[in-house]
């Protein structure tokens, strides 16, 4: 049950995060193109935005199948569990409180007339960072699993 587990939580990873951490990249570059030539890429940006929203949801399974697997493992005390569920909690912080919302406000500032940004591309550049930064050393911490006794 644990091999199934953990497939089920990998698959998840891949085809849940990744989309969100390629979509809310791309995203800043394409408002800079949007302020820079309005009228230009809205419906691109619109598009990311919704991409990183759905898949974000569908980002929960995540979570769920991880801490499935760790049970099923019988790992919940190790230190790289907790500190991976800690980092994974502030990734979804990160995306739900400032990288959506940002995006949002971008969204909104191009949709007013005229265009104003409140939010600049750069800060949810810099909160998009953040949140694949997070990604990765939980990441990182999956593979390595310090500690751990199965020679991985």
């Amino acid at each position: 049950m644990s091999k199934i587990l953990l497939i089920l939580h990998v698959l998840a990873a891949v085809i849940a995060v990744g989309p969100v951490t390629v979509a809310a990249s791309m995203f800043p570059a394409a408002a800079r193109k949007a302020f820079a030539e309005p009228g230009s890429g809205l419906s691109v940006l619109r598009a990311l935005n919704r991409i990183c929203r759905v898949y974000a949801i569908f980002g929960l399974a995540v979570p769920f199948f991880g801490l499935a697997t760790a049970g099923s493992m019988r790992v919940f005390g190790d230190a790289w569990v907790i500190v991976s569920i800690v980092l994974t909690a502030a990734a979804a912080g990160v995306l739900a409180l400032l990288v959506l919302p940002g995006q949002n406000a971008i969204l909104a500032a191009l949709d007013a007339e005229p265009p104003s940004a409140p939010v600049t591309a750069g800060r949810v550049a810099m909160y998009t960072g953040m949140f694949n930064l997070l990604w990765a050393v939980v990441t990182v911490l999956m593979i390595v699993r310090p500690g751990s006794t199965t020679g991985a």
